[in-house]
């Protein structure tokens, strides 16, 4: 399978790129700067209802509230 990067086009001055499966919201831009680096790489985001898979990683969404 082929990286993202291989095949997403290249943009000049692009701080980084995101693929995601629902639009982002301006509280998801913030929090997308924070994380990914300023290196011009494209990014997978697939978004569900108790996960995120960023670029192949599961993170598994908890409720603060039932937190022990």
């Amino acid at each position: 399978m082929k990286d993202i990067n291989d095949i997403m086009p290249k943009i000049p001055n692009m701080k980084w790129g995101a693929l995601m499966n629902k639009p982002p919201t301006n509280d998801k831009v913030e929090e997308m700067n924070k994380i990914f680096p300023s290196n011009g790489k494209w990014h997978t985001i697939f978004e569900e209802k108790d996960s995120v898979t960023i670029d192949g990683k599961e993170i598994r969404k908890k409720d603060p509230n039932k937190w022990t």
